[in-house]
Parts: structure tokens; C-alpha cells; sequence
């Protein structure tokens, strides 16, 4: 019997929505509480994106954003 798996969502964040070290935090604000996890930092200076290890959310930066120091 094989298990239909739902895809993960993905968030499109800003650079403004990154701690000052290009990382992102989840289970973010807007998840709901009975899907909580352990609070895990999801770094997105280095190629913009990254993935949640715990519930599989992608974040990545939305187009013409970035983090990180880069100017």
C-alpha cells in the first residue's frame, strides 16, 4: 500500500522577513500551532532557498531579494 504524500508548501520571504544573518525561523507565524515543531533555522544566504528538516516547507527569497551582506 503506498502512502499519496501532500507537497510540501513554499514560502516566499523578503529580505526584510530574515534575521540579520540571512535566516529564516520555522514553524513561521502564519503556521498553525498543532503543526508545531522544534524552531529551526533555515539559512538563505547562500543560494536563496532553503527546506525545513521537520515538516519539509521550502523558503526561498522572493525574485530581486537579498540577504546576507551582498549589495
Amino acid at each position: 500500500m503506498s502512502t499519496i504524500q501532500t507537497p510540501a508548501a513554499t514560502v516566499e520571504v523578503t529580505a526584510k522577513d530574515c534575521n540579520d544573518n540571512g535566516t529564516v525561523f520555522c514553524p513561521n507565524p502564519k503556521m498553525a500551532l498543532w503543526s508545531n515543531h522544534p524552531r529551526v533555522f533555515i539559512d538563505l544566504s547562500h543560494g536563496g532557498q532553503g527546506q525545513c528538516p521537520y515538516c519539509g516547507t521550502a523558503y526561498k527569497l522572493k525574485a530581486g531579494e537579498v540577504v546576507g551582506g551582498h549589495h
